[in-house]
Order: structure tokens, then sequence, then C-alpha cells
């Protein structure tokens, strides 16, 4: 009884110890948790994390070494509020540092500062799921007690408080304390649960406060709702009150006050509870607004996407309507709660609910998509849109581009000044990287953006490449299913009232879509699908379709074209047929033949040409009379020619294993002209019989090498042309077609024949390339116009009607621009003839009569006569400035021929041969032709001096003379054309040496050098030279003495300096061929130097210092290139270090050069490395103390002061005088 009365005093005492020791430990051990709250704050993540993790572990360590103290259960009982609500209890069960961090967590969430609510936020989270020493109603009442509101508040910091406690709860609920069902330790009684219902309710209300106090935090705290509404829903069996908890959730949520007020946030947490409380009267609360409990029923979506449009945006934040606030660009999350009940994940249980289709046209297309849609909602449709991208099956794809979704797409893609022309350009990359991921659905998603509610021509109107990315991350099969689909767009739908015209217009565009595909390089290609398309259109251009065959191995004969092809269908189908088989021949294919697996060019997979593959389609159509007719027939003489041309084809496939290559140029060549001519192209015939006739007298060719071999006599000489000449011929003639097919054709096959290209094939293609005045290119037309300009002379004066006939015919023939000004001259003529009322268009011939009598008419016609005169010749200088660049590009074509002939024989002796012409086409190329220039100089530096591979049979004397010629140009020629001058002699240079014919390369690049130095006006420079010595040390070191020798010729200082540095260049070569530096050479060089440094002193014409500063250098050059060869063969040296010490003292001396330290400093280390020399080159006993003592000598004469570099001057002076 006594001590049930003392006991509050019992207890009050045993509070206020509790309190004394909670503030001696909190001094002990706060220094070690404070520093840990600041990096909490950073901006950096990572730091917040790190900060975290330390706190977190530290105050484990803490809580684990802690003691808590035993709660009797009749101080549970008397003091439970205490318990519950935080207090003391808090203290009684944690260290000291946990329960200061967790106190300092929950008031750290109202900060301001940086990212404090974040860092502070997860710290907290964290230390709750780790430690079971507290409850939910102490923490709840702890972050309550904390974020409390006052009225001095500013709207800053109310909005901190109720962000705080926005947090905190969250905190709560993600930590797992708001179901946890542990009871704390240390306690006496089972009772004292860390989570119950009136905790949860609590969390409950306050969630609720917070999303009435402010319309923008209402979706952030319905968030929270939901992830209350899940913990509930996950917790385990233990939590006796959970189904009490949904039912309170419901009944707040839905109560009767907001039955009828609906939002997104609403939508959410019924979606969340309908499968969670089956029994509940979901009717009654869903109602008015929803009929029945299944909101994704077709009675309940256009509420449904009313509610997530209209959610009552731009309204008073203080009111208590369900608007919530300013439009916000992120997506609200019940979007994903929708996609997850309508497409839930593969692995998920759950069952779809409801019609997707349905789904996203009433709410997204027809809602946020609608035309009174505004910029902002549509934004939310796109985002929608991305997001059901990623959940929809492939059968799924075509209920997404609805019809208001693809033309406000499209609008908005198609010009970047658009409102959401950034949100489209997203949209369609994210398209596209979904088809990188998986290609599977590249032919879905073409069909829907080119389909009925997209556009054939999409790409061209969205000013993108949407749909040409797409193919390109489609696999071959993909893009075969879409030719497929393409195909079966051909004819109009049965039902359809479209026309022809329409219908022609868009075979037109499947063609076009054919070709693209075939360009395309990224596109993957495969035989089959690449089959049906040239097949199509070998069908629609060359033949008329008489009845479909369901069983033809040609696809395009499986269905009647309705209505018939058009002829300009029919044309565009030849012309893309061409075009195609021009890509194909320059696109590289990898061949499998058995085991063995190769590259090659303008082949199928299985090797052969796609020109052949063609011509075997075009022989299987021409016997299936019964489902094609020719809609060019051929006559008699061409078929037997196609005859003739097929047995050709079959004697080309089996010649010899070493003739193989040239026999497929010949044959890519020959099916190539025969395709030609099965589409009627102008002058096909005759070039496929040239070329049948070439082709012949090659294969009889090889029949009879065998035997003219035998025979060892000379064969009878040729009198036509060799058939390589003839083929070349042709291959040229297809370079002057615009077409890209004949030019592909060119330059496919040539490659093919090079190995059999002779000189006479080679002068055939430099022809092309020479120089003509555009005035001949143009010569008949030219002289058609001077026919007619000789009849105009030789005709009597006409009246000023037929002046004013010719007038009008001039007009009408050039465009409105040049008519305007040729009406301008005929105007101001009559004018300047006082017939002003000629320029009123108003007037009438009548009065024109009337008032031109015959005077002005002969005064004003000899002004007409010079203006028709002018203009003619304005259009020959017009044609003839087209020639001109006609030609140009022309000579382009043929230098590829040139260039691959380079590249697949980079051993041909021929290839000498085209060296002068490719320079003439680089110096002498005009303005107009730098294309050109620019394409013979890449051939020259690039392609011919860069080889590997050199001619090793080239004629010695051709070589020769070409590079004497090149070096004859060198010395003419301007500044710019001497680096491709210098590789192309280094080229022949190459080519000599290999034939072991240096000697001429040393006497050219001899009468070179003398040439430079000693002529004022030669036009090769030093590097020319330099390049030579570099590239070929061997022979540059022959080279030495006529370097040295024309110095003493120079035309001036200049060339004499540099005919010096080049000098240099050659001793600083390494010797690799042993040729050592010869006596005389040494000493013809030491008194050159000093003869010139002399002369110098007095002659201020001579070298100034920097020059024989530099003359020396190389004199430093060539002794220690000396000492290395003395050491090694222990020749004597010529230096003489008396005669520099003299030329020392002479530069010193003088006016000119006394204060020029450089040079003095230079020679004086001349001297010392002569005596060097000299010293190293004795071989009597004690000589290398001599040297030594010499070296010393000099050593010691650099250091002496003022008074000893007097006496050695006139000591120098003095031995001069007595030598003299």
């Amino acid at each position: 009884m006594f001590d049930c009365l003392n006991r509050p005093q019992q207890n009050t005492l045993l509070v206020s110890d509790r309190n004394f020791e909670f503030a001696q430990a909190s001094r002990r051990k706060m220094s070690t948790t404070l520093p840990l709250f600041w990096n909490l704050s950073s901006a950096s993540k990572k730091d917040r994390i790190d900060a975290s993790v330390k706190l977190v572990s530290a105050l484990e360590q803490f809580q684990a070494s802690h003691a808590p103290q035993h709660i009797a259960p009749a101080d549970v009982g008397s003091d439970a509020e205490d318990v519950a609500g935080g207090g003391d209890a808090l203290d009684l069960l944690n260290s000291p540092d946990v329960s200061y961090s967790i106190r300092r967590l929950v008031r750290g969430l109202a900060s301001p500062r940086e990212s404090s609510r974040l860092g502070f936020s997860v710290a907290l989270t964290e230390l709750l799921s780790r430690i079971n020493t507290v409850t939910c109603a102490q923490v709840v009442s702890l972050i309550s007690d904390s974020t409390k509101k006052q009225g001095s508040m500013t709207g800053q910091e109310e909005r901190d408080v109720l962000f705080a406690r926005l947090f905190g709860l969250t905190a709560v609920i993600r930590s797992g304390l708001l179901v946890r069902q542990t009871p704390l330790p240390s306690s006496g009684s089972s009772n004292t649960q860390v989570s119950s219902l009136q905790s949860y309710e609590e969390v409950l209300r306050r969630l609720l406060e917070i999303g009435e106090a402010k319309s923008w935090l209402r979706e952030s705290a319905w968030w929270t709702i939901g992830l209350a509404i899940d913990a509930v829903a996950d917790a385990s069996p233990a939590v006796m009150w959970r189904m009490e908890a949904l039912d309170a959730t419901a009944t707040h949520l839905f109560s009767k006050e907001t039955q009828s007020l609906w939002t997104p946030e609403k939508v959410a947490a019924a979606l969340k509870l309908l499968p969670l409380m089956p029994n509940y009267e979901w009717d009654g609360a869903l109602a008015p607004v929803f009929k029945g409990h299944n909101l994704f029923s077709p009675v309940n979506l256009v509420p449904l996407g009313r509610i997530l449009k209209d959610s009552a945006m731009d309204e008073d934040e203080s009111s208590s309507n369900t608007g919530t606030g300013s439009w916000k660009p992120q997506l609200h999350f019940v979007w994903d709660i929708l996609f997850d009940r309508l497409l839930p994940p593969p692995d998920s249980k759950q069952q779809p609910q409801g019609s997707f289709g349905e789904f996203f046209r009433i709410v997204v297309d027809e809602s946020l998509f609608s035309h009174t849609s505004s910029a902002e909602r549509k934004y939310w449709g796109f985002q929608v849109f991305k997001k059901a991208l990623v959940r929809v099956d492939v059968d799924q794809l075509p209920m997404l581009f609805t019809k208001n979704l693809m033309r406000s797409w499209i609008n908005h893609l198609s010009k970047s000044d658009r409102y959401l022309h950034k949100i489209s350009l997203d949209v369609a990359k994210h398209i596209q990287s979904l088809v990188q991921e998986n290609p599977t659905l590249g032919f879905p998603l073409i069909l829907q953006l080119t389909g009925v509610n997209g556009s054939q021509q999409f790409d061209k109107l969205t000013r993108t490449k949407t749909v040409e990315s797409i193919l390109t991350a489609m696999d071959s099969d993909g893009i075969k299913r879409y030719v497929v689909s393409l195909l079966g767009q051909m004819n109009a739908p049965d039902d359809s009232t479209e026309d022809a015209t329409s219908v022609n217009a868009r075979r037109i565009w499947i063609a076009d879509q054919f070709a693209a595909l075939v360009r395309n390089g990224s596109v993957p290609k495969s035989d089959e699908w690449l089959q049906i398309v040239l097949e199509w259109y070998v069908v629609n251009g060359l033949f008329k379709m008489r009845k479909k065959s369901q069983s033809s191995s040609i696809h395009a004969l499986r269905a009647l074209p309705s209505p018939p092809p058009a002829e300009d269908l029919q044309e565009h189908c030849r012309t893309r047929l061409l075009g195609s088989l021009a890509d194909l021949t320059s696109q590289i294919t990898i061949v499998k033949k058995g085991d063995e697996t190769y590259k090659e060019t303008a082949v199928a997979s299985d090797g052969e040409f796609w020109i052949s593959k063609i011509l075997t389609t075009l022989a299987s159509l021409d016997k299936d009379a019964k489902h094609v007719s020719l809609l060019f027939p051929m006559s008699e003489e061409q078929r037997n020619l196609m005859s003739k041309v097929q047995k050709a084809f079959e004697k080309l496939d089996n010649v010899p294993a070493e003739r193989k290559e040239v026999a497929r140029g010949f044959l890519l060549m020959l099916s190539s002209l025969v395709l030609q001519c099965r589409c009627s192209e102008e002058n096909s015939a005759e070039n496929l019989e040239a070329c049948f006739n070439a082709t012949s007298r090659m294969l009889a060719s090889y029949k009879s090498t065998k035997t003219r071999k035998k025979e060892q006599s000379s064969p009878p000489p040729d009198i036509e042309a060799e058939p390589i000449d003839i083929l070349v011929d042709l291959l040229i003639g297809y370079l002057e077609s615009a077409s890209a097919f004949t030019r592909s054709v060119a330059n496919e096959a040539f490659s093919r024949v090079t190995g059999a290209v002779q000189e006479s094939t080679l002068n055939l293609i430099l022809t092309q390339l020479e120089r003509r005045d555009p005035a001949e290119l143009a010569g008949d037309e030219d002289e058609d116009m001077d026919a007619g300009d000789d009849e105009d002379d030789g005709e009597d004066k006409s009246s000023s009607e037929d002046a004013s006939g010719d007038e009008e015919e001039g007009l009408s023939e050039g465009d409105d621009d040049t008519a305007q000004d040729m009406r301008k001259k005929v105007v101001d003529a009559l004018k300047a003839s006082g017939m002003d009322f000629i320029a009123d268009d108003d007037s009438n011939e009548e009065s024109d009569e009337e008032l031109m009598d015959d005077d002005q008419m002969m005064a004003i016609d000899e002004h007409l006569t010079e203006i028709f005169r002018s203009r003619k010749e304005e259009r020959k200088s017009m044609k003839g400035m087209d020639a001109q660049r006609e030609a140009t590009h022309f000579k382009n074509r043929v230098l590829d021929l040139v260039d691959i002939f380079i590249k697949k024989e980079p051993q041909s002796p021929l290839n000498i041969r085209l060296i002068l012409p490719l320079i003439d086409l680089v110096a002498k190329s005009g303005v107009d032709e730098k294309q050109l220039s620019d394409k013979a100089t890449g051939i020259l530096k690039s392609r011919l001096a860069k080889s590997k591979d050199i001619p090793t049979k080239a004629s010695h004397e051709d070589t020769e003379t070409i590079l004497r010629e090149v070096h004859q140009r060198a010395r003419k020629s301007h500044s710019e054309n001497l680096s491709v001058l210098s590789q192309s002699s280094l080229y022949l240079c190459r080519v000599l040496l290999n034939l072991n014919a240096e000697d001429a390369a040393i006497a050219i690049y001899q009468e070179s050098i003398d040439d430079y130095i000693s002529r004022k006006a030669s036009q090769i420079n030093y590097s020319f030279f330099q390049d030579f010595v570099r590239r070929f040390p061997t022979l540059g070191t022959r080279l030495r003495d006529s370097i040295l020798a024309a110095s003493s010729r120079a035309a001036n200082t200049y060339r004499r300096c540099q005919a010096f540095q080049l000098l240099g260049v050659v001793l600083n070569q390494p010797n690799k061929n042993g040729q050592s530096i010869t006596p005389a050479f040494q000493k013809s060089l030491q008194q050159t130097v000093l003869d010139l440094s002399n002369r110098a002193v007095d002659d201020e014409s001579g070298p100034n210092a920097s020059q024989l500063k530099d003359l020396m250098k190389i004199i430093v050059i060539c002794i220690r290139q000396v000492q290395k060869e003395s050491q090694l063969s222990g020749r004597p040296a010529v230096w003489d270090p008396a005669a520099w010490n003299a030329l020392h003292v002479n530069l010193s001396s003088s006016e000119r050069f006394r204060t020029s330290s450089p040079l003095l400093s230079i020679c004086r280390q001349v001297e010392s490395l002569a005596a060097q020399l000299q010293a190293q080159s004795r071989s009597s006993e004690g000589g290398k103390r001599k040297a030594d003592e010499v070296e010393e000598a000099v050593d010691s004469s650099k250091k002496s002061g003022n008074k000893r570099q007097k006496k050695i001057v006139y000591e120098a002076l003095e031995t001069q005088l007595r030598l003299a």
C-alpha cells in the first residue's frame, strides 16, 4: 500500500536521474555523430548517401552497446501515455546518440538548405528500419510536434513545415514502422506494440490534412497514402487490424461529403482498394460518377477520361476545391496504376482488366488529344503514349496509333517552332530506340506510321528520318514482311471508290519505297526480298500482265494489277530497276560457296551478278506467254542477237581459272547491254553487237593461245582493235551517260578487266583526259548557229514588223529573266529613236503605223539587228559553258577508271605512263575544274606515291624520260604544284631503284640542284630536294660533292645558304651503307666555308651573322660524323684548328660580326672539335696526351678574361704576318 502511494514520487526521481544520465552521455558521445549530419544536406547524391550510411552504422553500434532500462508493467500501465506518445520513453530504450539523432533528423526535415530534406528523410527512413526500440506513435507524435504551424510563420516557412511533415510520414511508412508488430525490448508487457490501428489512422489523417492544406501537395500526399495502403496490404497476418485499417481508409477517402468530387488521386486510391476489399459497398462509394465497381467498363471510360484530363487546373490555392494548382509537366502517378491493371507485367499473376484499346481510344485519344484539348494536355498524352509503348505487345501496337494522336504528332513534329516539337521529337527517338532493342517491332511500327492514321510520306512531312531509321534497325525478315505488305497495297480495296490516278500515285510511291530500301546501305539485305523487288520492277516495267499465277515463283505475278499500270508507272519502274541495279552493283556482299566465304561487289550471296539474275527472270517471263506479254516486242534480228549472246554467256562461264576475272568483266558489260536493249535504251542494240563481237574475239583468242605458243612464230598484225579496247571504249561511252546504272557498271566491269589492259587501252583512256577547247566540245551546235548567222547577214534589211516578230520569237525561247532583259534592250533602242510610245503596252498596231514612218523604221532596224546578234552570241557562250561543265564531269568519271586501274594493278608498268597526264590535269585545270585537279592530286599523292607495290617490269628508258620531264616541269611550275611533282618524282625514283638504275635518278637530281642553285628564275624549292634526301638517304649521300660544288656557282647568297642547308640534311642522315665522308670532301667543305666566312667580314652583300652561324652548324655536323667514322676506321682527319682560330680572331675584330656572340661561340666550338679530331687522328705515342693539352688550351682560352682575349688576337695577327 505504501509502495503504491510512494510510486509517483519514485517515478519522478527516476525520471530526473535518467535526464541527468542522458545529458552526461550526450556530452560524451555527441562529438562522434554531429559531423555526420552536415553532409546530409549536400547537393551531391553520393555525398548524401555516404553520410547516411556512416551515420546509421555509427548509431547501430551505439545502440548495440547501450543497455536499455527495464520498464515495469506497472510503469507501462501508469505511464502508458508517455511511452506511447514519446516523452522520456524514447530516451529510456535508446542510446543518447540514437534519441538525439531521431529528433535531429525529424527537425532537419524542415530545413530549406540545399538538399537537407532529401538527405535527412533517407537517413531517418533507414534508421527507423534498423532499430526496434521506437514505436510508430512516438515518431508520429515527434513529427507532429516538430511541424506545427504557427500564426507568425511566413509562406515559405509554412511550406517547409508541410514538406517536413510529408517527408517524415513517408519515412515512417517506408521504414515499415507503420505495420511493425515486434514488441519493444526490455518491456515486461507483451501488449506494448510498435504499431496500432490508432497510429495508422493518425498517419492517414495527417496526410489528408496535408492534401487539403495545399492543392499542389495533394498528389504527393495521396501518393503517400497509396504507400500506406500497399504497406497494410502486404503486411503479415500478425497485423490483426489490417482489414479495419483498409475499412477506415475507404471511409475517410470516399466519404459522403466528397462523393461527387473526384480527382486522379481518388481514382488511384480506388484502384488500389478495389481488389483488397471486394465486399465493400463500392457501388454506393463510387456513385454517382461511376456506375458499378468496374472503372474500366465502357460506360465508365468517359467520366474517367474527363477526370484524368480536367484535373482542376489554374484554381485558387486557398479554396477547398479539388484542383491540383498550376500545371505540371510530370505525368500523374495514377497512370502507372492504370497500366498495371490494364497491362499487367509478364511476371504478374493479375489478370488484365477491361479493354486496353477502348481505354486508350476514349481516355487518351478522344480526351487528351481531342481538337479542343490544350497543348499541356497533349503533352501529357505524348507521355502516356511513350509509357504505353513499352508495355503493349506487338499485336496491341495498332491500338496506340490513333487518329488524333497521329495528327497531333505529325503536326508538331513537322516544324521546330511548334509548341510541342521537343516532346514529339522525343517520342520519335523513343520509337527508334525500341526498335533497336527489339527489331521485331519494326514492321508493325512502320505499318502504323505509313498506314491509315499516318502518312506514306511520314519522313517527308515530319522532316525526320524516323521510318528510315526504323528500317535500318529491322532484320531481313522484317524487311521482307514490309516489302510484301507494300505489294499488298498495289490495288485499291474492293469496297473503295479510289480512282485510277490515286492508285497509280500510290504505286509510284511503292516503287520509290523499294528503291529507298535497296539504296540504303544500313538496311539489312537478303536475296529473297531483293529478288521480289527487282522482279516487281521487271514485271511492271517491261511486261503487261494478262492473268495472275498464284503458283508462280515470281511474287509479282501472284496479283493482277487493277487498274492496269499506267505508262508513267511503267517508265518509272524501268528507271527504278536500273537505279536499284546501280546501287546493288556498288554494294559489297558476303558470298558463301561451300566452306569458302569472301566479299564481292555487284553479286548476290550465291556469287551471281544481280544483272544476270534479272536476265534469268526475263528469260522465264518470255516463255510465260499465258500470264504476261512483252511491252516492247523484239524484232527477229534482235532475237537472233539475244540467242548468240546467251551462248556467249555459257562460254564465259567456262573460261580457264586464270582468265575468270576478265571473263566476268565482259559478262557484266554484256549483261548490262542486254538489259538496256530490253529497256529500249538509245544505241543499246549497236553497243550490244559491238560488245558481243569483242567477247567472241576474246573467247577465240583464249582457244588459240596454246596453238600460238607451239608455232613459235609471230602472229600477223591485227587490223581490228583489241577486244579489251572495244570493251573499254564502250565503258567510256557508258561514262558519258548521266545514268547511275551505266557509271556503276562501267566502274565495276573495268575493275575486273584491269589485268587485260594494254598500252593501247591506256592510250584510249588518257585521250579522254586531254584538255579541249569548249568551242570544240559544242562544235556541232555552233556550226548550226553560225550557219544561221550567215543567213541573217546575207538577208536584206527587214521591216519593223519582221523585227517585231523576231523579237517575240527571241523572247519566247528564253526564260523569264532573259526575256525581260531582251525586251528592255528593244525598248531602250526604240526610245533612243524618239519612239517612247512603243513602251506603252496599250498601244495598238494602227497607232504604230500612223506614228512610224519609213525613216524611223530604218533608224531602229540597225539597233534591233545588233540586239539579236548579241543574243545569239550569249546563247553560244552558254552552250560552250555547259559543254565545258559536262566535259569536266566526264573527266572525273574517267579518273575513276584510272584510280581503279592503279588500285587493282599496282605493279603494272603502265602506271608510269599515267604520271604526266595526271600532272597535266593538276597544273592545267582551270578554276571551274578544281574538283578535277583535286582528284588527280589525290591519285598521285595517295594512290601512287603511297603504294607499297611498284612496277617491277617497267622500262628503264621510259621511266628515266618521264622522271626527267617531271623535273623539267618542276623547274617551271608554280609552288602549289611542287608537292605533287615531288611525290611523283619520288615514286619514279623508287621504280628506278628497283630496276638498279639509281645512277639515272642521281644524275637528274644533280641537274635540278645545279639549276636551282645557279639559276635565279628556277621555280624548284628547297623541300623538293629535301624530300628526296630523306626518302633515299643512300642516294642523297652521293649528292654531297655536287651540292658543295654547286654552292660556289650560286646565283645569290640565299641560294648558296639553301645549298648548305640541303648539305646539312644530307650529312644528318644515318649512314647505313658504310659510305664515309672522304678527306677530299672535308677539305673542300672546310675551305669553302672558311673562304666564304672571311670574305663576309668586309663584304656587306655576303652572308649575315645568322647565315654564317647556320653554315658553321653544318661544319659541326660534318666533324661529328667524321669523329664517329674515325673511331671505327682510324682515318686521319684534315681539319685545321688554327685556321678556325684565325677565323674566330677575324670575326671578333670585325665591326660587322664582333657583337654576334652566337656566331663567335659556334666558331670557337668548331675550333675545339677540329682540335679534338686532330688529336684523335694521331697514332704516335702520347698522341692522346697532346690532344688533351690542346683541348685544355682551347678551354682555357674560352675562360680567360678581356686581357687574355686581346693577347690571343695580337698573337694571331703576328702569326698571320709571319706566314704572309
